[in-house]
């Protein structure tokens, strides 16, 4: 990590793979004592197995979904509140944040499908990049590629429209779910073009600057666009 410096099958049964997504659901979170990478390294060994895959992508899955539901809620507040309509593209959030001028709430820490960006979508992603060519033979990969995109674009949008702190926390998921995506792209008998976001992203060469997650402290930086350029143009 460069910022850090200092199927042939389906799933069997996707009950056993819902089940862990509510194990690790309940017994992990932001309310509970321990480090959001502690929780989340706590995780992954729990994702293991056809089941614990599938259950990582049905948390790829859920989260993105609840993302986006809020996101719409929130649109049409605004939309009623402006007399603008905005629309609400999975492909594109950045386009969102932009034309909305800051009058939207960044939403990943507060969903209510009680998953934590960093701690389970960390996990997930994390599990996904590791199993991609499981992950492609028991769950369908192109919408799981999407679903790890768009957190992967809202992430950075949560960075430079809506005030989230970049930390060591946040430029980790980044770093997995660019990973996830590199490797489900790899894994996968035709790559699918990548969305406008990160092709956007990909024409930067901007440094973050990132944070110590306990303290003010700048412990390096993290280049997304040379990082997206150099896993999903190789």
């Amino acid at each position: 990590m460069r910022w850090f410096r200092l199927g042939s099958g389906r799933q069997k049964d996707p009950a056993a793979g819902q089940a862990i997504v509510d194990d690790v659901r309940e017994r992990f979170g932001a309310h509970l004592q321990g480090s959001f990478h502690e929780q989340a390294e706590a995780v992954v060994p729990l994702l293991a197995g056809d089941e614990g895959v599938a259950a990582a992508a049905a948390i790829l899955r859920e989260f993105a979904d609840s993302a986006y539901a809020d996101l719409q809620t929130q649109t049409a507040e605004l939309s009623r509140r402006t007399g603008y309509a905005f629309a609400v593209d999975r492909a594109d959030y950045r386009s969102l944040w932009r034309d909305t001028q800051g009058q939207l709430r960044w939403p990943l820490f507060t969903l209510p499908c009680r998953l934590h960006p960093y701690i389970q979508v960390s996990a997930a992603a994390a599990v996904i990049s590791a199993e991609a060519k499981r992950a492609t033979r028991l769950t369908a990969p192109g919408p799981l590629l999407a679903h790890v995109l768009e957190i992967l674009d809202l992430t950075i949008d949560g960075w430079e429209f809506a005030r989230v702190r970049p930390d060591t926390d946040a430029a980790t998921l980044a770093h997995r779910l660019i990973g996830a995506a590199r490797d489900l792209r790899g894994a996968m008998s035709d790559e699918p073009p990548l969305p406008r976001p990160v092709r956007e992203l990909m024409r930067r060469n901007h440094t973050v600057d990132i944070y110590d997650a306990a303290s003010p402290q700048v412990v390096g930086g993290f280049n997304p666009g040379r990082e997206m350029r150099e896993a999903l143009l190789a």
